[in-house]
């Protein structure tokens, strides 16, 4: 095998025509030559539009991406200063609505891939089956708008599911990798009183299993407000060790 050295500044990859022709940047850049009359004719130039004038970038994102809401913004931007500074003025949207309004059979909404296991696929039409059962579940447990819900959980296919559900009940939503210690999730959990955990029972890495059923038993002893545990079996022992 040959290898050839690199330096610095050297260009790596340029973009086909087909690629540039079919990007998402590419459509943007139509789209608002067709509904605003802005022509850029580089990135750089769309780039520096986007900084001089950020309601009216904003504002066209928000056009362009067909955010459902249910009562519309008065002003993109109010006062342009950090921090303080507020956007979409008294919007109100779902964000679990404005994913599912993406729904589609032609491609899936997610590939989860494992490092014990093969490649997986993840169709909308079952995500948003596990959602909405998931968001029955929450609801039965008394979560309501504007409550807690958090996750002690890997990047599954689940944690996304999880998210989804609580913030389809306008609950709030916040998370923490299983490989943090039981102090460092505390720290983070019991600031925000959540009422339901989601957690694995433990999970493998770099072919090693890492069991954290004690530092799950930890987090319920020591959240007083936590009144639901949703367990998602991922543990498996190293039958060979």
């Amino acid at each position: 095998m040959t290898t050839k050295q690199i330096e610095e500044g050297s260009l790596l990859w340029t973009p086909s025509a087909d690629d540039i022709a079919s990007a998402n940047l590419t459509h943007f850049m139509g789209w608002l030559a067709k509904n605003k009359g802005l022509q850029f004719d580089s990135y750089q130039a769309l780039w520096q539009w986007s900084a001089d004038d950020l309601a009216a970038f904003w504002g066209s994102m928000w056009e362009y991406f067909e955010i459902k809401a249910s009562q519309q913004h008065s002003a993109v931007l109010g006062e342009r200063l950090m921090p303080g500074t507020e956007w979409f003025i008294g919007a109100r949207l779902n964000y679990a609505e404005n994913i599912f309004q993406r729904m589609t059979d032609r491609q899936p909404m997610v590939l989860y891939k494992a490092e014990d296991s093969e490649l997986v696929e993840v169709s909308w039409a079952n995500v948003y089956d596990q959602v909405n059962r998931l968001a029955a579940a929450l609801r039965e447990m008394g979560v309501q708008r504007g409550d807690r819900v958090v996750a002690f959980l890997t990047n599954i296919p689940e944690a996304i599911v999880g998210l989804l559900a609580t913030t389809s009940l306008g609950a709030i939503w916040s998370s923490c990798s299983p490989d943090f210690g039981s102090r460092s999730v505390l720290d983070r959990f019991s600031q925000i009183e959540p009422k339901v955990l989601l957690a694995v029972d433990g999970y493998n890495y770099g072919g090693k299993p890492f069991d954290r059923r004690s530092v799950v038993a930890e987090l319920q002893a020591n959240l007083p407000s936590l009144q639901h545990t949703i367990l998602v079996p991922k543990f498996r022992a190293n039958v060979d060790g």
